[in-house]
C-alpha cells in the first residue's frame, strides 16, 4: 500500500493549490517521508501528456521536518501549457540501496482565460422528452417526413416490437407540443426548474429527433419558430433558461441532407455526387455504402472536417448553433460529443459565446470527462473554451452503487477523484442527474429485483413494482435526489421521475407524463427540493466538505459566506447517529432527522432509507465574567 501520509495529493500540505489549476499556476509539491526510512534525496518527474510528452525533472531540496516527517518541497510551473501532467517522485537513501517511487499522479491545467457562466449548475435542470411530455391536441401526421402513425389514446404503451421487416423504427408518436409545455411552465417553475433541456426538437423522422432531417425547422408536429420563440421569451419572464440538443455527429438517413428515402425534393448525398451535401457523409461505396453512427444505417454520420458543414452548423452569422440562440434559446448539450473533433466543439462554443455572452456548452460524456480518450484522442472536453462542463455519469453511477448498499466510502472517493481532476467551472456546472432518456427510470432500478435484464422484452413492457418494491424504492429515491440537490452541479430531473414514472430501457423509460395520476409524495418532496435549492447560496456555489463518508452514512457540508447547509444520508435499514461539533446546533429545513443537545455534545439521529438537510447554526460562546 503506498504511504499517503507521504504523499497525498489532495492535502494541502503535499500540494497546493488544491486540484486542477489554471496554465500559468506554479504548483508547490511535497513528499513527506518518515525520517526514520532515512531518505536523504527526492526527485520529481513531469510528463506535459499534450506536449508529445516532454519530461521535467526537478530536485527536490529538503526543506525541513514535520514531526516524524521530512519535508522534501519543489515547486511545478505550468507556464503557458493547457492539458494533463502526469508527475511522479522519486526517494533515494544516502547509500544508494534504497529507492521508493510514488505515483504517477494526475494534474489538470486549463486554459482560465476566460469567465464561465455560472447560471447553469447553479439551478435546477428539467429534462423534457418533447413527444412524451404533454400534447395540446392529437396531431395529424399526414404529409410529416418519416411515415409516423400517432396513438389515439396519451396513456398508451409505447410501441417496441420490430415491424414486418424486423426493425425497430420508432416511427409511433404520442404528438407533445411546445404549446404543452408552455401550459405547464407554471408547472415547471412549482418545482423550482431554472433550466428546461429538450431533447432535440428539429424535423425528424423517428419519434426520439436524434436523426435529424432538418436543423433549420422545428418539428411540425411540436409546432412552429414563432411557438418556439414564444416558448422561450414565456420561461425567461419566468426566470428559466432553455437549452437544446444539439445532435451534430449524424444526421437522419431520412433528412433534407442524406435524403435516404428521397421524401425532400431537392437531392441529397445520396442521390447525386452534385448534391451541394455530398461532402458532409463519408462514403465508402457510393450511394449504397457509408459510415454511420455505431453501424446503424438510419444515422449517417457527417463529415466534421468538412469546411461547408461546419460553416453551417457554426461557422456562419446564420448557423444552426447562431440561429437558435437568437430565437431564445440559451445552451446546447452537444451529442455523444466524445466523437466530435475537438476543435468542432471549440467552434461551438466560440459560436455561443459570440452570439450570446452567457450562452453553456453541456457535453455528453459518459466518463470522467478528465482523462476521456476517444478514438485514440485524449479529448480536451474541459480543459477551457470547450465544454462548460458535462453530463455527470460517474455521479449517478455512484449514487446508484450507494443507494443499493454500496459503501459510502467509495461513493466519497469517486466525487473526490472528479473534483480533483476537473476545473472548479466543470465541477461546478455538471449535469447531475438520476435517470436520463438513455437509462432505465431510477425508480425502477431502485425497486426492481435482480434478474430482470434477462427477462424478455414484453415482459419488461409489462412489469410494474410491487407496493412493498415501490414502497422501499420511493425511500431510496427521495434520499437519492436530497442528494443530488445537495451536491456541486446542476440537480437534473429526467420528466415523470418527480411523478413516481417507472419503466425499464428504452421506450419503457420513455412513456407519457402521467397528468393526473401523479405520485403526490414525490412531486411534493421534489418540490422542497427545488426551492430549497433556489433559495440557498450554499447550495446553489458553496464549498463542499465531507464529515462522514463510511458504511451507510454519508454526510457533507454546502458552505457559502455565513450560510452552512449540511446534508445527511443513511442508506441502512437501522437508525444511525452522527456527532456534530460542540459549537454547533442543527435546524431541519428537509427530511426526519432529529437534533439532541447531550453532554457528549450535539447529536443527530438518522431514520433509516431517509436523506435530510439542515441548516448549521454556529452557538456563540459563553463570555467569561
Amino acid at each position: 500500500m503506498p504511504d499517503r501520509a507521504a504523499y497525498n495529493s489532495r492535502d494541502s500540505r503535499c500540494k497546493s493549490p488544491y486540484g486542477a489549476v489554471p496554465s500559468g499556476t506554479k504548483v508547490q509539491l511535497t513528499l513527506r517521508p518518515l525520517r526514520a526510512e532515512g531518505f536523504s534525496r527526492a526527485t520529481m518527474s513531469a510528463r506535459f501528456e499534450f506536449r508529445d510528452d516532454a519530461t521535467v525533472t526537478l530536485n527536490m531540496p529538503w526543506s525541513g521536518l514535520d514531526g516524524a516527517r521530512d519535508l522534501f518541497t519543489c515547486t511545478l510551473d505550468t507556464g503557458d501549457y493547457v492539458g494533463l501532467v502526469w508527475y511522479s517522485f522519486g526517494l533515494e537513501r544516502l547509500d544508494g540501496k534504497g529507492r521508493k517511487m510514488f505515483g504517477p499522479y494526475q494534474l489538470t491545467v486549463y486554459d482560465g482565460g476566460e469567465v464561465v457562466p455560472e447560471w447553469f449548475g447553479e439551478g435546477t435542470t428539467y429534462q423534457i422528452f418533447p413527444d412524451r411530455f404533454r400534447r395540446t391536441r392529437v396531431p395529424d401526421p399526414q404529409g410529416m417526413v418519416g411515415g409516423r402513425w400517432v396513438h389515439t389514446a396519451w396513456q398508451e404503451e409505447p410501441e417496441f416490437r420490430p415491424d414486418k421487416n424486423g426493425e425497430i423504427r420508432n416511427r409511433d408518436f404520442f404528438g407533445g407540443d411546445l404549446k404543452g409545455v408552455m401550459e405547464k411552465l407554471d408547472y415547471l417553475q412549482g418545482l423550482g426548474v431554472e433550466t428546461l433541456y429538450f431533447c432535440p426538437i428539429f424535423e425528424a423522422a423517428e419519434n426520439h429527433r436524434y436523426g435529424t432531417a432538418d436543423y433549420r425547422n422545428i418539428d411540425p408536429m411540436l409546432g412552429t419558430e414563432e411557438d418556439f420563440i414564444q416558448l422561450c421569451a414565456m420561461a425567461h419572464q419566468r426566470g428559466m433558461r432553455v437549452m437544446l440538443d444539439g445532435v451534430f455527429n449524424h444526421t437522419g438517413y431520412v433528412s433534407r441532407y442524406f435524403n435516404g428515402d428521397g421524401f425532400y425534393p431537392t437531392p441529397g448525398a445520396c442521390q447525386s455526387e452534385d448534391s451541394p451535401y455530398r461532402s458532409w457523409f463519408n462514403f465508402i461505396h457510393w450511394p449504397d455504402q457509408y459510415e454511420s453512427w455505431w453501424g446503424i444505417y438510419s444515422l449517417p454520420a457527417v463529415n466534421e472536417h468538412d469546411p461547408s458543414y461546419r460553416n453551417f452548423i457554426f461557422g456562419g452569422q446564420d448557423s444552426v448553433v447562431r440561429r437558435w440562440l437568437r430565437a431564445g434559446a440559451d445552451g446546447w448539450r452537444l451529442d455523444v460529443a466524445d466523437e466530435l473533433p475537438d476543435d468542432f466543439v471549440r467552434g461551438i462554443h466560440e459560436a455561443a459565446r459570440a452570439e450570446k455572452p452567457d450562452a453553456v456548452i453541456i457535453g455528453e460524456v459518459w466518463e470522467d470527462g478528465s482523462t476521456k480518450v476517444a478514438y485514440g484522442v485524449r479529448r480536451r472536453h474541459i480543459m477551457g473554451r470547450h465544454c462548460d462542463g458535462l453530463m455527470n455519469y460517474p455521479f449517478r453511477n455512484a449514487v446508484l452503487s450507494y443507494l443499493k448498499g454500496g459503501d459510502a466510502a467509495d461513493f466519497v472517493n469517486a466525487m473526490e477523484t472528479l473534483r480533483e481532476n476537473y476545473p472548479r467551472f466543470a465541477y461546478y456546472s455538471a449535469m447531475n442527474s438520476l435517470g436520463t432518456h438513455d437509462t432505465a427510470r431510477i425508480l425502477t432500478l431502485l425497486g426492481a429485483e435482480e434478474g430482470c435484464e434477462h427477462q424478455s422484452k414484453e415482459w419488461r413492457s409489462n412489469y410494474r413494482l410491487g407496493p412493498d418494491q415501490r414502497r422501499r424504492a420511493k425511500e431510496l429515491l427521495k434520499l437519492g435526489a436530497a442528494l443530488m440537490f445537495a451536491f456541486p452541479g446542476s440537480p437534473t430531473v429526467y420528466y415523470g421521475d418527480e411523478a413516481g414514472m417507472e419503466g425499464f430501457e428504452d421506450p419503457f423509460n420513455r412513456r407519457t407524463f402521467p397528468w393526473g395520476r401523479e405520485d403526490s409524495e414525490l412531486m411534493g418532496w421534489f418540490s422542497r427540493l427545488g426551492h430549497l435549492r433556489k433559495q440557498s447560496p450554499a447550495l446553489r456555489q458553496g464549498d463542499i466538505h465531507y464529515r462522514v463518508g463510511k458504511g451507510p452514512v454519508l454526510a457533507f457540508t454546502r458552505t457559502h459566506g455565513e450560510e452552512t447547509v449540511l446534508a445527511v444520508f443513511n442508506t441502512g435499514s437501522e437508525e444511525a447517529t452522527l456527532r456534530l461539533r460542540e459549537n454547533e446546533e442543527a435546524q431541519l429545513l428537509l427530511g426526519s432527522a432529529r437534533f439532541h443537545t447531550e453532554p457528549e455534545g450535539p447529536l443527530l439521529t438518522l431514520q433509516p432509507r431517509t436523506g435530510s438537510l439542515l441548516q448549521i447554526v454556529p452557538v456563540p460562546e459563553e463570555e467569561e465574567e
